[in-house]
């Protein structure tokens, strides 16, 4: 069912969203134990590639935008790996960690046609304490725009959140023109979740919407740019960048965060905000 072209699941529907964001959170969270310095984000692809079909899932990321008979054009990974200043869309390859390196590390799945989609951003190793600032910073908005939501209230609500906390954190850049996004029957789906903006605009917050909330935040500014490869997008000043993502849904007792593998309870008890899953 769709309202106003937003998607409305059954709580049937949710459950197996949950399984989906399960399949997502189990590999980030093996995903996060792995990243060290030598290993390649190709490897980490092949990591990912065989945990999701371990776990009978499909991943929706591979294939990804493909056109024509031979689907020319689709992303080639299971997940993207996005490396100190790349922000998002990364393709795993032959690239080598280092020491003192951050990776970004976005994630889907697919359960019975229903999908999970989550990000981490990890240091290898140890790095300096802006960028550990920048990756507390960037997580705690994220979390904060999911607490914002509540039903009855607007997309917006979660917006401004977002742009209050990073904006409270210090001096960081909010990447415009990418955006959080509805997800259900198919990954991206309306409406767009943007980082900053306004309370109380967009759509209602509703029962059986589904949303994937993905601050990426910046050392510099907020301008962007696509690299040839057509995917990879990168700070225009060299800045490094952090992204953190987590599909949610908001049910009659509470926020349930579908991709957290304790549902998202303790960090929401720790906002204030009632948990919603079961």
């Amino acid at each position: 069912m769709f309202e106003r072209g937003i998607e409305i699941k059954t709580p049937a529907q949710i459950d197996t969203m949950r399984a989906a964001g399960l399949v997502v959170g189990r590999t980030l969270e093996l995903l996060r134990g792995e990243v060290r310095a030598g290993l390649t984000t190709g490897d980490l692809d092949g990591i990912a590639r065989d945990h999701i079909r371990s776990l009978g899932a499909t991943s929706n990321f591979l294939g990804y935008g493909a056109h024509g008979p031979s689907g020319a054009g689709g992303f080639p990974g299971v997940i993207c790996t996005s490396v100190n200043d790349e922000i998002v869309h990364g393709i795993p390859g032959g690239r080598v960690l280092r020491e003192g390196d951050i990776v970004s590390i976005d994630c889907g799945a697919i359960v019975d046609g229903w999908h999970g989609d989550a990000a981490l951003t990890v240091a290898v190793g140890d790095v300096p304490d802006e960028v550990t600032a920048l990756l507390e910073a960037t997580e705690e908005a994220m979390w904060r725009g999911i607490a914002a939501a509540s039903l009855g209230g607007r997309v917006s609500d979660i917006s401004h959140a977002i742009e209050t906390s990073i904006s409270a954190a210090g001096d960081y850049g909010i990447v415009e023109g990418y955006t959080g996004h509805g997800i259900g029957s198919q990954m991206h789906q309306p409406p767009d979740v943007h980082n900053y903006g306004k309370p109380r605009r967009g759509a209602k917050l509703v029962r059986g919407m589904a949303l994937a909330v993905e601050p990426m935040v910046t050392l510099g500014t907020s301008d962007s740019r696509t690299l040839a490869d057509d995917w990879t997008v990168v700070t225009t000043d060299g800045s490094w960048a952090a992204h953190f993502e987590h599909t949610f849904t908001i049910t009659d007792t509470g926020t349930w965060v579908l991709t957290a593998l304790d549902g998202g309870r303790e960090q929401l008890a720790a906002l204030g905000v009632p948990y919603g899953g079961h």
